[in-house]
């Protein structure tokens, strides 16, 4: 028993024994293949990693990276540049400030493009960067590597991972490549741009004291002056004066010829605008009714017309435009309107006008070539005499120049000072000074003049279409015309002003000071209480209110709307919603002025509070009739149009506003109503169902009179009367009795309240002949 016990127990462990055994063994091919399962999947999966990340660098890399487009406007940039540094590097000359003011043009512009091409190549370099990391992180990764000893699956896919591998390789040079030469490429455009602002730096600091150095002798006294110049004539000083502003012009127009196309787009809507009227105004039955159209400044074909609007307003679009280049500007404008004077002007004055075309010419040329002699410095005294006695004629004449003297005096003051300023200037020494005092007056007369032919251009264009738009019932058939004509003087006028002084700045060389000034007095933060503005904000506001209010208070030209009154004797009705719209203006303009105005809603809030409480105790009226408006736009209780009664006041509404309303009586007088009253008055609308009127006359006979032929011949007469209701019989009753007489009252009902008065007229002057042919007493 005890052996079989121990044979038992051996067996039972031998059997468990082999057990294990088997299991081991069952799971090492389960092992096996969960691993070969994995292993392909992960790398697979970085195979695809790494392929579209080698397909998107080389892609790139095949697109380029623009280095030579940047290189070459890199190139183009010190190309322009060098010659300013070149002439800023002489210490001790002294640059006039216009050619400084254009120097800093030049390097602004510059820098603009510098500053371009900095942000593409860093963006363009942190775009390589990134790649050329992904590069390393792939090429480092372990699953991607292949031994020569490796017994895994990776051996099944051993070719492609060579070939994604050596792509890694070319692809990983490509990048670095490109990376060096964006990299220096970048650092070259650093480089320069602190070389640019370097140069800013020393043309601010010249700019800075260019008045005092101005104000220096920078010549000899006139009577001290050398014989002439060694070593240069004239035709050598002006060439080299043109070599020298040649470069800053052609940098200029090439740079701003976007601001060209906006004066060409405008100069070719003027030629059509006018070109397009006159075919219209050509027309048989237009003309028939226009007649001749006899216009001084502007043509069925206006291409000289549409020429001087452009070289006019082009100072407007290029604000920051060289003297020279409205020097240019200017004389190509006394080209057109030499052409354009050649056959309207008598002979006696286009003599004079070919006077200040020769005096220009003579200017420009002699300030060209000014130096230390005392030959050329005495021609240049000799021409601002000339054009002295030159101006002094041209204000003698002033006459008999169709102009508005307003403008053209201040500039011959403005041209007689300079010029006399110019000559004190040059006997001390002060060249460069004379120099542009006398361009500048020049350039200012022709200028003015040039802008009176402006506005007289654009004034004939404006009445030629007043007058298509009359004769075809468009816009201005609906315009006060003459209130039209005023108000477009006005704004043509103000716009010769700015355009005037913008070209007096330039010439002058402070336009660039003049603007930064206006800038800082626009944009500089001002404090009041904890309230922070500017006063750029302010200016927005008040002008956003001023054109809101403008809109809205002719809004209704838009929609046709048209005066209202008693010429007709008919009902006219219009339609209350233009009072919706002007309230949907001002709100809006309102919200709009607010946001400009830079003032945070949450303080905008604490204001409105705050005026609520002085809304509440002293503009209660104000806000009743607002509010009273806005009811009576919804409610209509009466129309624009209708006639209507309230209190002491009879009259048409002639308009329904925000605060008040219009009634015009039948007097012709204006009576203003607020809305407040109109809503909570007792008010009758005479018009608003039918226009009829029961009209009422009282008159007393004698007490023998029969009043059965009284009554015959009143329903005679009225039957026979012109604007009665015929399906309504009038009333005749009996009013009243006295000791000798009858009191009579007639009640008929008036086809419209507008002709009553007119119709009692009649009715009482046939009323005495029939009585008097009856022979009955009037008491």
């Amino acid at each position: 028993m005890k052996f079989n016990g121990i044979f038992i127990k051996t067996a039972v462990l031998l059997l468990l024994n082999i057990v294990s055994i088997n299991i081991a063994f069952a799971q090492v091919p389960t092992l096996k293949s969960d691993s070969g399962q994995t292993l392909p999947d992960t790398l697979l999966f970085r195979m695809q990693r790494a392929q579209a990340a080698i397909t998107e660098i080389n892609a790139a890399n095949k697109d380029g990276y623009n280095t030579l487009t940047a290189r070459q406007t890199l190139k183009d940039i010190r190309q322009n540049v060098q010659p300013i540094k070149e002439d800023l590097d002489i210490k001790e000359r002294i640059i006039e400030p216009k050619i400084l003011s254009n120097y800093q043009l030049i390097l602004k512009t510059s820098q603009e493009n510098l500053q371009d091409i900095q942000d593409k190549l860093s963006k363009e370099s942190n775009n390589l960067q990134r790649m050329s990391k992904e590069i390393v992180q792939l090429s480092k990764d372990s699953v991607l590597m292949i031994k020569a000893d490796d017994t895994t699956a990776k051996n099944l896919y051993k070719s492609q991972l060579l070939d994604i591998k050596l792509r890694l390789q070319n692809a990983g040079k490509l990048t670095t490549a490109n990376l060096d030469t964006t990299s220096k490429l970048l650092a070259e455009v650093s480089a320069t741009n602190l070389e640019l602002t370097e140069l800013q730096v020393d043309i601010s600091d010249r700019m800075r004291t260019s008045g005092r150095s101005a104000l220096r002798k920078e010549s000899p006294y006139i009577w001290s002056a050398p014989v002439e110049n060694k070593g240069e004539d004239l035709g050598e000083l002006l060439s080299s004066s043109i070599r020298g502003q040649n470069k800053i012009l052609g940098y200029f127009i090439n740079s701003t010829w976007d601001n060209r196309i906006l004066v060409i787009l405008f100069g070719v809507a003027f030629f059509l605008w006018v070109f397009l009227n006159y075919r219209k105004a050509n027309k048989p039955d237009v003309r028939e009714s226009l007649g001749a159209l006899e216009f001084k400044y502007i043509s069925a074909i206006p291409v000289i017309p549409a020429l001087i609007v452009m070289l006019i307003i082009t100072p407007l679009f290029e604000p920051d435009s060289p003297s020279l280049y409205i020097e240019i500007i200017s004389f190509a404008l006394l080209i057109l309107l030499t052409i354009d004077f050649w056959k309207k002007l008598p002979a006696k004055q286009l003599r004079r006008w070919l006077y200040i075309v020769g005096l220009y010419i003579l200017v420009m040329a002699v300030t060209a070539t000014v130096h230390h002699a005392i030959f050329v410095r005495l021609l240049l005294i000799a021409v601002n005499i000339a054009s002295l006695y030159i101006g002094y004629k041209f204000y003698q004449k002033l006459k008999e120049i169709n102009f508005k003297k307003g403008f053209i005096k201040p500039v011959l003051y403005v041209f007689f000072y300079l010029n006399i300023i110019a000559i004190f200037l040059n006997v001390f020494g002060r060249i460069s000074l004379a120099k542009i005092d006398s361009v500048t007056a020049i350039v200012g007369l022709t200028q003015v003049i040039g802008l009176a032919i402006f506005i007289q251009i654009l004034t004939d264009a404006l009445e030629l279409q007043i007058k298509i738009s009359s004769s075809n019932g468009g816009l201005f058939s609906r315009l006060d015309v003459a209130k039209t004509r005023q108000s477009f003087q006005r704004m043509l006028s103000v716009i010769a002003v700015i355009l005037w002084l913008l070209v007096f700045f330039i010439n002058l060389n402070v336009a660039g000071g003049v603007f930064s000034f206006v800038h800082q007095v626009l944009v500089k933060e001002r404090v009041f209480g904890t309230l922070k503005f500017t006063l750029g904000n302010v200016l927005f506001f008040v002008v956003i209110i001023y054109v809101s209010n403008i809109l809205q208070k002719n809004i209704g030209v838009l929609f046709g709307e048209k005066s209202i009154g008693y010429a007709n004797n008919q009902v006219e009705h219009k339609s209350s919603k233009l009072t919706l719209f002007r309230l949907v203006i001002v709100m809006l303009g309102l919200l709009l002025a607010f946001t400009a105005s830079g003032i945070p809603m949450d303080r905008l809030t604490v204001v409105l509070g705050a005026l609520s409480v002085g809304i509440g105790l002293g503009m209660q009226n104000i806000v009743n009739n607002f509010v009273s408006g806005v009811i009576l736009v919804f409610e209509k209780p009466f129309e624009i149009g209708d006639f209507i009664e309230i209190a002491d006041k009879k009259g048409k509404i002639q308009d329904i506003g925000i605060r008040s309303s219009k009634m015009l009586t039948q007097y012709g007088s204006q009576v203003i109503i607020p809305n407040g009253d109109l809503l909570s008055n007792r008010l009758v609308n005479w018009t608003q169902g039918a226009s009829y009127v029961k009209s009422e006359m009282i008159f007393k006979v004698n007490m023998a009179t029969d009043l059965n032929a009284l009554s015959k011949i009143l329903e005679d007469l009225i039957d026979q009367t012109d604007h009665t209701v015929k399906n309504l019989p009038p009333e005749i009753l009996i009013n009243n009795i006295t000791a000798d007489a009858v009191e009579i009252k007639i009640l008929i009902w008036v086809t419209s309240v507008y002709i009553e008065p007119a119709f009692k007229s009649k009715l009482l002057a046939d009323l005495l002949q029939r009585f008097t042919d009856a022979q009955i007493k009037v008491m």
